[in-house]
């Protein structure tokens, strides 16, 4: 049951040393220090920290405005810590979701919060309401008129929006890809990615297949990824996923190589669901025998 303390700072000139001197001095076995905007909900510290974090644990911060600047962000970080039975303190506030002050202190939070919603939907029929009863009608005028331009604006705008959410995690899949098609079959490339993943960031095979066409369409991948997958001889698909395994992290050891094809779910060629490492090397000697696994390296 660890204590995982998070220090955030919003500029370069500023320094994490006393959120990080408050938090060892808490207790925390380990602190990590980001520097980002309060209002960003995608820090990449703070999602590691969330994946990070285990049942019994808790996350730690000195405020709760070096967590969150909204209280909906707040609260959703808190839910996301119950769901894996971990908590949630904040030394300068009066929030420890592992005491009953505490719980009693977020049901308030989340009332208030509940509150604010409802008067903000209030307020915003009434808004409309009063704009429709003067003639006024809300939106964009080059789109409601169906303007080619106002029309292309919007197209490129949600394009470089897509893109942008993409380039966040091209990481996770574009080496992968790029390596690996057209010779592996889609289903079997969406395992070889989403096996070291955590489950929030999981792939489904339509929006991995869109994503590449994006990207191949931006001049991103080659087109040649787009191919028909070659069909594999069914004692050679074994050896192309643990060579795709290999190539991606070639430091991974056999074990490694074990897990991951455990987490993918993919049965051993006696039908098993736990593999051993001496399994794993007789795929791999196969492989090399392939060419896979030099391929699988490059």
């Amino acid at each position: 049951m660890a204590r995982i303390g998070y220090a955030r700072i919003s500029t370069e000139e500023q320094t994490a040393v006393p959120q990080t001197e408050a938090l060892r001095a808490a207790g925390c076995d380990e602190v990590w220090p980001e520097q980002g905007s309060g209002g960003d909900r995608t820090r990449p510290v703070l999602v590691r920290v969330m994946d990070r974090i285990g049942a019994g644990d808790t996350l730690v911060v000195v405020r709760i405005d070096r967590l969150a600047r909204s209280l909906s962000h707040l609260l959703e970080v808190i839910e996301a810590l119950e769901a894996k039975g971990a908590h949630f303190r904040s030394l300068e506030d009066p929030i420890d979701t592992a005491s009953a002050q505490g719980k009693f202190t977020l049901q308030v939070l989340g009332a208030a919060a509940e509150f604010e919603r409802a008067l903000i939907r209030e307020r915003t029929k009434a808004g409309l309401a009063s704009a429709r009863a003067e003639g006024r009608v809300g939106g964009n005028p080059g789109l409601r008129a169906r303007d080619p331009v106002a029309l292309r604006k919007l197209r490129h705008a949600r394009r470089d929006g897509y893109l942008e959410r993409l380039n966040a995690h091209a990481a996770d899949w574009v080496p992968q890809v790029r390596r690996l098609r057209p010779d592996m079959a889609w289903e079997d490339l969406l395992r070889v990615i989403n096996a070291p993943l955590p489950e929030a960031r999981r792939w489904t095979q339509a929006r991995l297949v869109r994503a590449v066409k994006a990207y191949v369409a931006e001049g991103f991948l080659p087109e040649t990824v787009l191919g028909r997958a070659r069909r594999a001889a069914p004692d050679d698909r074994l050896p192309v996923i643990v060579a795709a395994l290999r190539g991606a992290d070639p430091g991974i050891t056999l074990q490694g190589i074990c897990d991951r094809l455990e987490a993918m779910r993919e049965p051993t060629p006696r039908g098993r669901s736990q593999w051993q490492p001496s399994s794993v090397r007789m795929l791999l000697e196969r492989a090399e025998r392939l060419g896979l696994l030099e391929k699988a390296k490059k």
